[in-house]
C-alpha cells in the first residue's frame, strides 16, 4: 500500500509534464509567429511581417506583402523602407533575372528617394547586381560596362560615402576585366599586321585603363605599332613611360635599348613610383595549377590581378550604357546602332568592328565579333531586306512567269 502513491503520483508527472510542455511551447510559437501588440500599427506589422517572409525565403509572399503596404499606406513612414526592402529581397534571390530587376528597383529607389540615408546603399548594390553578372573577358562586355558606368556614378554622387572603398574596389576589378578583353582584340589585330587597328586599341588600353595589370606591355604595343608606322618619333614617350610608371617590368630593359635606338634620353622613376610598384609586385598573387584550372572551368571573370592603387575616374561615358541597354535593330529596320568599340577604327580609317577596308590585312575575324562585327549584322541583314524588297517583281508578274513556267513544262506531254 505504501508502494502504490508514490507509483500513481510518478505516473501522473510523466502524463502531465509532456502535455503542460506543449501547451507552453505552442503558446510561445503562436507569440513569436504573429503576436501583435496593442499599439502596433498596421502599417508596421505589414512590414514586419513581410521582413519574417524574406528572411525565410519566401520572396514572392513578402514583395506582395511589402506592394500591399506601399498601395494601401502611401503616406506611411515604412514607404521608403518597403520599396528597398523589395530590391534587396531582389538582390538576395540573386539569379539573371533577380538581379536584373534588382538593379531597376535599386534605380527607381534612387529616383523616388535620393535624399534618403540608404540611397548610396542603393547605388552601390545597383552596380553590384551588373558585377555578380559580369562573364569572362572574351565573352559579352554589357554587364561589365553597365557596372562600371554604375560605381562611376557612386563615385561623383556619394563621394563622401563609408562605402567608397568598396566602390572603388570593385571599379578596379571591373576595368581590369574591360581592359583584358581589349588587350585581347588588341593583340589579335597586331598579330594580324593591323597597326593601325593595333595601335588605336593599344592607345586606348594605356589611356583610360592606367591601372590595368597589363599596361605596361600595352604601352610596348604601342610603341612598336608606331615605329610600324613609321611614327619612331611619337613611339619614344610610351617607352618612357614604361621606365618612369612601371620600374619593375619586364619590358624595362627592351624599352631602354629603343630609347638607345632612337637617340632619345632614358628616364628615371621616381621614389613614390617604385614605391607603388614594389606594393604591386608584392600584394601580387602566385598560382597553382589547381587554381589555374579552377579559373579555366569557372564562368566568372579573372579579377585575382586587379592593382590596389588609386582609382582614376576619368570622365564617364553615358553613351556606352546607352548602346549597352540598346536593343538590336531588327532586320529591316532603318536604324542603325554604331557602337563605341567601333570608335578607334574609324580613326584609324576601317570600317566600323577595326576590320581593315576590303578584309585582306587581318586575315580572319576579331575575337569581338560579339561588339564590332554584331553591330554590323543587322544593318547589313536590314539593307539586303530593304534591297530584297525594292527588286521584288510585282505579284501579277509573278503569277504570268509561273504559267509560263507551267506550259512549257506540260506542253511537250
Amino acid at each position: 500500500m505504501s508502494f502504490r502513491r508514490p507509483l500513481a503520483g510518478i505516473l501522473v508527472l510523466i502524463v502531465a509534464v509532456p502535455f503542460l510542455a506543449g501547451c507552453v511551447f505552442r503558446r510561445h510559437r503562436g507569440e513569436d509567429a504573429g503576436a501583435v501588440n496593442p499599439g502596433d500599427q498596421p502599417d508596421k506589422i505589414l512590414y514586419e511581417k513581410a521582413l519574417r517572409e524574406i528572411e525565410k525565403g519566401r520572396y514572392d509572399v513578402g514583395r506582395l506583402t511589402l506592394q500591399t503596404l506601399i498601395n494601401t499606406y502611401p503616406d506611411s513612414e515604412f514607404l521608403s523602407k518597403s520599396k528597398l526592402a523589395i530590391a534587396d529581397s531582389y538582390y538576395s534571390e540573386g539569379g539573371v533575372s533577380g538581379l536584373t530587376q534588382a538593379e531597376a528597383e535599386f534605380k527607381d529607389f534612387i529616383t523616388f528617394f535620393p535624399t534618403a540615408p540608404e540611397a548610396p546603399d542603393a547605388q552601390y548594390k545597383a552596380g553590384m547586381s551588373h558585377y555578380r553578372l559580369m562573364a569572362k573577358a572574351d565573352r559579352d562586355r554589357t554587364e561589365a560596362k553597365l557596372s562600371e558606368a554604375e560605381f562611376k556614378e557612386f563615385l561623383l554622387k556619394y563621394p563622401d560615402s563609408l562605402t567608397m572603398p568598396r566602390v572603388k574596389r570593385r571599379l578596379r576589378e571591373v576595368q581590369e576585366v574591360l581592359a583584358q578583353g581589349d588587350f585581347k582584340i588588341a593583340r589579335f589585330y597586331y598579330g594580324k599586321g593591323a597597326m593601325r587597328a593595333a595601335h588605336s586599341r593599344f592607345q586606348e588600353i594605356a589611356d583610360r585603363y592606367p591601372d590595368f595589370s597589363r599596361v605596361d606591355s600595352a604601352l610596348w604595343y604601342v610603341g612598336q605599332s608606331l615605329e610600324h608606322l613609321r611614327k619612331a618619333n611619337d613611339a619614344a614617350p610610351y617607352y618612357a613611360r614604361i621606365i618612369t610608371e612601371h620600374p619593375l617590368s619586364p619590358l624595362v630593359d627592351d624599352a631602354k635599348e629603343r630609347l638607345t635606338a632612337l637617340h632619345q634620353p632614358i628616364p628615371h622613376p621616381t621614389r613614390a613610383m617604385l614605391a607603388r610598384a614594389q606594393a604591386d609586385a608584392a600584394r601580387r598573387p602566385g598560382k597553382d595549377l589547381f587554381q589555374k584550372m579552377g579559373g579555366f572551368l569557372s564562368s566568372g571573370p579573372d579579377t585575382s590581378a586587379t592593382r590596389r592603387g588609386p582609382v582614376r575616374l576619368g570622365t564617364p561615358k553615358p553613351s556606352e550604357v546607352e548602346v549597352a541597354k540598346a536593343p538590336v535593330p531588327t532586320p529591316g529596320t532603318s536604324s542603325i546602332v554604331v557602337q563605341s568599340v567601333g570608335e578607334d577604327s574609324l580613326k584609324a580609317g576601317k570600317p566600323v568592328g577595326g576590320t581593315p577596308a576590303g578584309g585582306s590585312e587581318t586575315g580572319g575575324t576579331p575575337p569581338d565579333s560579339q561588339e564590332s562585327t554584331g553591330a554590323q549584322k543587322p544593318a547589313a541583314a536590314g539593307s539586303a531586306a530593304s534591297g530584297s524588297q525594292a527588286s521584288d517583281p510585282a505579284p501579277s508578274t509573278k503569277k504570268k512567269a509561273k504559267r509560263g513556267l507551267l506550259k512549257r513544262i506540260i506542253k511537250p506531254f
